[in-house]
């Protein structure tokens, strides 16, 4: 661990303390015991203090403690009274999950909510937007799969809003599937719904079964001409695709294999337009909003993504979606292999690790951290509890649901800290000080290693490539960041002869020139600021200055997919994630200019 870097203010440290931004559902509180932002002690006496005499008692310091404002704690523990601590837990919890939802913004408690943002440490306009370029991929508790199943009713209803249902949609699929039903079959039961409804609107009776048969059949793109993207325009809706079949994560999140595993790989058969010249692969975030790897699948030549969570490859989870026209068969993983469990990657954990935190891998990496006064506050809630030879079980939750929410590690008694930037850069598969230096903040660091590859796991699959071009590739790069699929092909072994990489982040095109000139590159790097300029008669001019890409590699931002992202979660119509569309525009004209011949 680094520690904090010489000449970096305070403000590289507390840029992310957003830790209980509403985002994620947790608002801190101010109490007796904390320094609200402007350094000012909040007093113990006030509204609570006079609330049914509940602010006096020890269970009730202890969830304040915990970061739960003393208003929704007076009203738990009065609607439930104090001899179920573990019930009061929930209640707060499911409190705060109601705060957020759009469907409870209307009521009385509103108010509560914005005091509590208003009084918390977490919030700032500089960094609300890289918080959620990547931590809200919905990667958050990769062991326990939360997210993906949530056990509450509450917590389905808000999943599948934020999916893009409607909350009565939603209520409706609760109702008939009953309380037990996974998100999964909820989202199928309205999907089928949505089509029995638009076949009534559209068709007569008789033509309705032959339509809702034909919808696990798939839709052939046709790729004749270099007309396509014409074809292909932003924002093109269709009433109902009757021939088509949503695309579902599969369970492991495994792809075509992973190195661990050894089942047989079944052949694919790619469609004609997507063959190449040139190859292609491009990444997102995995669990993205209904319908969008469906439009990404389609644009891209209908070729079947590949869903892969790099805990299979590293001891941190990254749950991604990659589609690309590259061979399956003959992979092989960097050597030497990476730590797989937390305690291999971080032994010096291993002293102070509790028996009750039973994690073995570290869930997605984000672009911030949590904060100092978030572990404060859960030190605290430990030191109640040192005399016992455990924390109850209130407690064990509170913590071990901060520690997967923010990848919180043990550093001593009582004592949980954030990754530094170095212990990040190597879970993520990168060089050490890789985004070390330079005049590169803490701040900046952690924004663009979250919103990097996990470069095992992509070298894994790029692997296939040192075969095929033994003396160097030519590498199209888009939205590069800090040089994941560059560092991926360079520890492969396969020598970069000419790279074209686009990113409008000079932070990070001062780090992937770092990079490239202390490993002594022997080819040329030729840097662009944005996608949208790369138009057909630029790329012209680079390929016939090489003769053609041999990949064309990039993962668009994530901002208006993520999980989390509540703000704007539009979907590929989004403003960042809409950059999808130049990735394949790029991509078709690459390949129409190389088949006339260059």
């Amino acid at each position: 661990m680094d520690g904090n870097a010489a000449g970096e203010g305070d403000d590289n440290v507390d840029w992310n303390t957003e830790d209980e931004l509403e985002v994620e559902n947790y608002a801190a509180s101010s109490s007796s015991s904390l320094t609200p932002p402007s350094g000012d002690a909040v007093s113990g006496s006030g509204e609570a203090s006079s609330s049914a005499g509940t602010s006096h008692s020890k269970l009730f310091c202890e969830f304040v403690v915990m970061g739960f404002s003393e208003k929704l704690v007076t009203k738990a523990i009065d609607e439930i009274g104090e001899g179920n601590p573990d019930a009061i837990l929930e209640s707060l919890l499911t409190y705060k999950v109601l705060e957020n939802s759009p469907q409870e913004q209307d009521i009385d408690e509103s108010a509560v909510v914005k005091e509590e943002v208003m009084d918390s440490d977490h919030f700032s306009s500089d960094c609300e937007g890289s918080f959620l370029e990547d931590s809200s991929d919905d990667d958050s508790y990769s062991e326990s799969e939360e997210v993906i199943n949530p056990s509450s009713e509450e917590k389905k209803l808000l999943f599948l809003t934020d999916m893009g249902y409607t909350a009565e949609e939603a209520s409706i699929a609760i109702e008939r599937c009953g309380p037990d039903a996974s998100v999964a079959e909820l989202a199928d039961f309205i999907c089928a719904a949505q089509m029995s409804k638009e076949a009534d609107a559209l068709l007569g009776p008789e033509e309705k079964p032959r339509l809702l048969n034909n919808f696990t059949k798939h839709k052939k793109r046709k790729h004749s001409n270099c007309d396509a993207w014409s074809k292909k325009r932003r924002g093109e809706k269709k009433l109902l695709h009757g021939d088509e079949e949503p695309i579902r994560l599969p369970n492991p999140m495994v792809g075509f294999g992973v190195p661990a595993e050894s089942r047989t790989i079944v052949p694919r058969t790619l469609p004609e337009a997507a063959i190449g010249p040139p190859y292609f692969y491009y990444e997102n975030v995995a669990l993205a909003p209904k319908g969008v790897w469906d439009t990404i699948s389609r644009f891209l030549y209908d070729v079947e993504p590949e869903f892969v969570d790099s805990k299979y490859f590293c001891a941190t989870a990254r749950k991604r979606g990659y589609v690309h026209n590259l061979p399956i068969n003959d992979r092989f993983p960097l050597l030497p292999l990476p730590p797989g469990t937390i305690h291999e990657a971080l032994p010096l954990t291993k002293k102070w690790w509790p028996s009750w935190d039973t994690r073995t891998k570290l869930n997605c990496l984000q672009t911030c951290i949590g904060s100092a006064k978030l572990t404060e506050r859960i030190r605290k809630a430990l030191e109640h509890h040192d005399g016992e030879s455990e924390p109850p079980p209130r407690i064990q939750k509170y913590v071990l649901d901060e520690c997967r929410k923010w990848n919180l590690v043990w550093v001593g008694r009582n004592k949980l800290a954030p990754l530094e930037p170095d212990e990040v850069e190597m879970l993520l598969g990168f060089p050490k000080n890789h985004t070390r230096g330079g005049g590169i903040s803490r701040t900046d660091r952690y924004k663009s290693l979250g919103n990097s590859f996990q470069v095992d796991t992509v070298a894994y699959h790029l692997s296939v490539l040192k075969e095929l071009f033994p003396a160097g590739i030519n590498l199209l790069s888009l939205f590069s960041g800090i040089g994941g699929a560059e560092v991926a092909l360079h520890r492969l072994g396969i020598p970069l002869k000419n790279v074209v990489s686009v990113e409008i982040s000079e932070v990070n095109r001062n780090i992937m020139r770092s990079w490239w000139e202390q490993t002594n590159q022997k080819g040329n790097l030729t840097h662009l600021t944005d996608v949208q300029q790369l138009n057909g008669d630029r790329l012209e001019q680079l390929m016939n200055s090489f003769g053609g890409f041999d990949l064309i590699i990039g993962g668009s931002p994530c901002n208006n997919l993520a999980g989390s992202n509540r703000h704007s979660r539009d979907g590929l119509e989004g403003k960042e994630s809409s950059l999808f569309y130049d990735y394949f525009r790029i991509l078709d004209l690459v390949k129409c200019i190389m088949s006339k011949g260059h």
